[in-house]
């Protein structure tokens, strides 16, 4: 019988009951990830690895049930960004091939020691550059919704992972909505943090003032759980919060009225679908019934942000990905003759088109002559986006924007417009422009059938507020 767990609330009870066992939860998602090939979500199945670990989880419980982690029965997939000790971690491209990495992730050393299970590592756009997830080396995972449709990117496979019912969570990075963005074109809950809650050791980098680990869901209580477990100070990272990190599963309860922000140059920007203004009309209608304050403040700076973001992310990646040389791990050509050969054609050989693209134009605006025209001009714009932002926040409890301005398009229909996809993120990159928290939530559906999400975004390190509101829309 296929899965049907939406949290692991629900899991946990059926274990206790013995009307389950890890094993044969896994056995089941693995039955699912066969079904559901087609759609290329995972890039290696840890089959074996996670029975074994099921079976060794069964045999503790049977002998002390009260020995068991917080995130036991919990079957996770991992993004091909995030490191796990042993296995490989390519990021999408062919310049990691054959890396093994040697180290886990602080992220993942977390979720093991309170006893999940990973299952696989799951597709995603090269380095987690792309909205769509076509640009990976391995091909593009497909929605399951609508298997002709992006699932969107750079987390789309760890969003479809939870959709189609192949483990109960996943992890992805969030970069520019890499997290929320697919969320809400497949149906789950994406949770991004402040940047620093979570440590980046063991992420794959891309622009590294904007990355942050988040979770992809059915459930806000698992969102909760698991950032509260990967949360927190970490020696290996040093832009990590050293802030106490709250109980947030403990806290899903908002006993208040709150007040919220919505822009009116988003709800009436010409780029947004009829649908996604629909959904966050009605659902402004919805807060304001149950006695929430939602009003419309002017936030001048939104027609920027997509500029100053590619600017500056594209800079972060330039830097970070000249570490790819083929000198020391990854992929090497076989036909450089001179060092310089060595480093341009392994560099040709194992990118592809658009990290190319962004690595070229990362170097352009570092350039001597261009550096002030075009990153120090965006670092400013930055700060503005910045300071706006936190302006709204002291007076406003949450920012209401769509996670996307349409829904999900067809495979192949956007792949030689790569701007018409850089602008598919115009409300999603504010939270990682400013480093402030989001969550995606499923709201219903487009007009043609596809999911729909809407996000929110809080002051900084205001997850537990973000999490138990968000629990009030979709419990």
């Amino acid at each position: 019988m296929t899965p049907s767990y939406t949290s692991l609330r629900q899991v946990q009870a059926d274990l206790r009951a013995g009307i389950t066992t890890c094993e044969a939860l896994v056995s089941q998602y693995l039955t699912q990830i066969e079904a559901s090939r087609g759609l290329n979500i995972y890039i290696e199945v840890f089959a074996e690895e996670a029975l074994e670990k099921a079976r060794m989880l069964d045999a503790r419980f049977r002998e002390n049930p009260d020995a068991i982690g917080r995130l036991f029965g919990m079957v996770l997939s991992l993004k091909d960004v995030i490191c796990y000790e042993g296995h490989s971690a390519t990021a999408g491209s062919r310049i990691l091939a054959g890396f093994r990495s040697p180290y886990s992730a602080t992220a993942v050393e977390r979720l093991l020691a309170e006893d999940v299970i990973i299952i696989g590592r799951v597709n995603c756009d090269e380095f987690a550059m792309g909205s769509t997830n076509e640009t990976s080396c391995y091909g593009p995972t497909r929605n399951a919704a609508d298997e002709t449709r992006i699932p969107g990117g750079s987390s789309g496979a760890s969003a479809v992972s939870v959709q189609a019912n192949t483990c109960l969570a996943s992890l992805g990075s969030d970069t520019g909505g890499s997290v929320r963005q697919p969320a809400a074109f497949c149906g789950v809950v994406g949770m991004k943090p402040t940047y620093g809650r979570i440590s980046r050791h063991g992420l794959i980098a891309y622009g590294s003032s904007f990355d942050q680990i988040g979770t992809l869901t059915h459930s806000v209580e698992d969102a909760a759980l698991l950032l509260e477990i990967m949360a927190g100070k970490d020696e290996y990272d040093s832009t990590v919060s050293t802030q106490e990190v709250p109980a947030y599963s403990q806290q899903l309860t908002f006993g208040r009225k709150a007040k919220i922000a919505y822009f009116g140059a988003a709800l009436n920007h010409p780029s947004l679908a009829p649908d996604v203004k629909a959904a966050c009309d009605g659902l402004i209608g919805r807060l304001r019934a149950e006695g929430h304050e939602v009003e419309a403040v002017d936030f001048e700076y939104l027609d920027y942000i997509i500029p100053a973001y590619y600017v500056l992310t594209t800079a972060e990646a330039s830097s970070n990905l000249s570490r790819y040389d083929g000198v020391r791990y990854g992929h090497r050509s076989a036909e450089a003759r001179t060092l310089d050969e060595l480093y341009r054609k392994s560099r040709t050989e194992g990118f592809g088109s658009e990290v190319q693209r962004r690595i070229v134009l990362g170097t352009f605006v570092l350039s001597a002559g261009y550096y002030d025209a075009y990153y120090g001009k965006a670092q400013r714009v930055r700060r503005l986006i910045h300071d706006r932002t936190m302006e709204i926040l002291k007076t406003h409890d949450f920012i209401l924007l769509p996670a996307a301005p349409g829904g999900p398009w067809k495979l192949g229909e956007k792949i030689d417009d790569p701007v018409a996809v850089y602008l598919a993120d115009i409300f999603t990159v504010q939270a990682n422009m400013v480093g402030i928290p989001a969550i995606c939530v499923p709201v219903g559906t487009h007009a043609d059938g596809m999911p729909l999400g809407i996000q929110f975004m809080a002051g900084k390190f205001c997850e537990s507020d973000l999490l138990a509101f968000a629990q009030t829309l979709y419990s």
